[in-house]
């Protein structure tokens, strides 16, 4: 199977260009329910995965020693944008552990709050890893480093303990072996995953609904997923779909980005998990797919597609900021009976 067009672009009245991707949707037993594309492509869910790579911080017990509230641990899951509750919260959260900043080792980048960057050229600062949209999942994996009595300095090789826990915490969630899943390096210099899709979305269908999963590991999860959904301003920030759509879901969802447009999503009502992957890893594609999948599905009110609607049904604009095209979710999902 190959990857099918799941989002159109329209200059005007033309079809100016299209991008295709896949599409798994499986329940929290592991059944492929419906799809688009290829499910079984190995995929990077890149930071997608955060919301699994955060459980050991609450298994080991960091969570606790270091008073974690909902919108740390939120945080932990996080590809921020850099405004200030999100950087001031690392620094808040590596003050309580005892660690400075300059242990963060995901690397720079310029933050996406434009505000942020801008405050930081005028008043002559440097853009440090603070502003790294995953300086709160790094700040996680040195909370858990620290309360273990591991390294700090290496905590980000795949050797190391801590990568190492997640490494199976990924295993166990999408139930496929450790020694085939791909590893490969991400933007921030952790490892990265790489799974079947219906693997990953089988991980976030077993967030949604943990039942299968004994009782420590059920307390995790349900603690990770309730904190972003109580906390959703940390997992992305001001106009960012992760945060929209979770406070459209009013509880119901939690939704994570990875980069190279991978949107994963787990459903607390239905218990069902979704993984989408975009080919050309165009994120301007990956949001109106995602609703799409939920639209399809019946999952969303015609409420909460209107308060997702920029998000859905982009506008293309050019340098005067005026609106000349459209982006357009345009595929139909197919059921495992037609797989079969």
């Amino acid at each position: 199977m190959e990857a099918t067009n799941l989002v159109e672009v329209y200059r005007g009245d033309l079809l100016e260009s299209s991008h295709k991707g896949d599409i798994a949707v499986v329940d929290s037993e592991g059944t492929l329910l419906y799809y688009a594309g290829n499910p079984n492509r190995f995929v990077y869910a890149r930071s997608s995965m955060k919301p699994i790579q955060a459980i050991p911080i609450v298994e080991t017990g960091a969570a606790d020693r270091f008073e974690f509230s909902d919108a740390d641990l939120s945080l932990c899951c996080a590809s921020h944008s850099g405004e200030r509750q999100h950087t001031d919260r690392v620094l808040e959260i590596l003050k309580r552990v005892g660690i400075d900043d300059s242990a963060l080792k995901c690397g720079v980048h310029i933050p996406r709050w434009q505000n942020t960057y801008k405050e930081l050229i005028l008043s002559g600062q440097e853009v440090t890893p603070l502003y790294n949209n995953c300086s709160g999942k790094h700040t996680g994996m040195l909370a858990t480093a620290k309360h273990m009595g591991e390294s700090l300095e290496d905590y980000y090789d795949p050797n190391h303990p801590v990568q190492q826990r997640i490494l199976n915490a990924v295993s166990e969630m999408a139930e496929f072996p450790k020694e085939d899943i791909k590893i490969g390096i991400d933007g921030c210099g952790v490892p990265v995953h790489g799974l079947p899709l219906e693997r990953i979305a089988y991980g976030f269908a077993r967030m949604a609904n943990p039942s299968s999963l004994d009782e420590s590991r059920q307390k995790a999860v349900k603690r990770i997923t309730q904190a972003m959904i109580a906390a959703p301003e940390m997992v992305g920030g001001t106009d960012r779909f992760c945060t929209d759509f979770m406070i459209a879901g009013q509880g119901r969802f939690f939704g994570k980005a990875g980069a190279e447009a991978v949107y994963c999503i787990g459903d607390y009502e239905t218990g069902l998990g979704i993984a989408i992957k975009i080919d050309d890893g165009s994120p301007r594609a990956v949001y109106p797919a995602a609703v799409g999948v939920l639209k399809q599905l019946n999952l969303l009110s015609e409420t909460q597609i209107s308060q997702l609607h920029h998000h859905y049904l982009p506008a293309l604009k050019n340098a005067r900021l005026e609106e000349i095209g459209r982006i357009v979710s345009n595929f139909s999902l197919l059921s495992t009976a037609v797989l079969n």
